[in-house]
């Protein structure tokens, strides 16, 4: 029996999502996250967001990847979350608390003419033990520059959690120049991530800008990746590259990540809604 499943399209610095408001549907959400987010053929997106009840927080967010694997969280995801929870009146706002894989995060909102515009996420600290992250590298502390080849290049990765793996590199080449294309799935399947990593190439403009690209995990490359900003401000105030506020340049605009080289890390960034309509499944 066929049916049609209202959503809303959003987008946070070009990180694109389907928002579905999941609170009374049960359905295979694995393989509707792969035919909704094809490009020509589905709605197209990065990744599917699920809008839930949960008993810990105010509201649940589960997001499954254009590829259906199930993301434990997604900076960018929340701001969007948000504003579509606020917008929609399902909380008070302006704050909501949301229970995700990786803990229950708080976001501020901001809203302008009665609309979110706005969104500061705590995403919690970050994660450096190698076997947390999980990285296949026998140490206690940070990794740094840790130095892997792949495809004949010998990429200094530096290593962080923040509830999924990330894997920063910083290099003096022009991102935009970078064949991340070719080298993001081989870093992303790499022997030594036993459940696959995020990957950021980064360029430092000046103390407080940093220029990067984005390989995500079961999506590819995208515009713009919330934990994975959050990931390279954290590699580079350990780095001694940039101070506790750092802007953080990407394909989709701009994102601000404060850490203060300890406790929780904030993201600061947009969030849009682009349309709204009916999927039929």
């Amino acid at each position: 029996m066929s049916m049609n499943i209202s959503f809303v399209k959003m987008q946070g610095t070009g990180n694109d999502f389907i928002m579905v408001d999941a609170r009374r549907l049960d359905l295979d959400w694995p393989a509707l996250a792969i035919e909704m987010c094809r490009l020509h053929f589905g709605v197209g997106a990065d990744g599917l967001i699920l809008i839930q009840d949960s008993k810990k927080a105010d509201l649940k967010m589960r997001i499954f990847n254009a590829d259906g694997s199930e993301a434990q969280i997604c900076g960018n995801g929340l701001r969007c979350f948000a504003k579509y929870a606020v917008d929609r009146k399902i909380v008070r706002g302006p704050a909501l608390t949301v229970d995700t894989l990786a803990g229950i995060k708080k976001i501020e909102t901001t809203s302008l003419r009665g609309s979110v515009g706005q969104a500061q996420v705590n995403m919690g600290m970050p994660e450096l033990s190698p076997d947390r992250i999980p990285v296949s590298v026998k140490a206690r502390g940070p990794v740094l520059d840790h130095p892997v080849k792949v495809a004949g290049r010998e990429l200094k990765l530096s290593f962080v959690s923040m509830g999924n793996p990330h894997a920063v590199c910083f290099i003096k080449q022009n991102v935009d120049n970078f064949p991340l294309s070719d080298i993001g799935p081989k870093v992303e399947h790499h022997k030594l991530f036993p459940q696959r990593t995020n990957f950021e190439i980064v360029n430092v403009v000046d103390k407080n800008t940093l220029k990067a690209r984005v390989w995500e995990r079961g999506v590819g490359e995208t515009l713009a990746c919330g934990s994975g900003a959050c990931a390279v401000a954290v590699a580079s105030r350990l780095k001694g590259l940039t101070g506790n506020s750092v802007n953080i340049l990407v394909r989709g605009g701009k994102l601000t990540i404060t850490w203060a080289g300890k406790g929780d890390v904030y993201l600061k960034g947009p969030a849009e809604e682009v349309y709204e309509g009916e999927y039929k499944i």
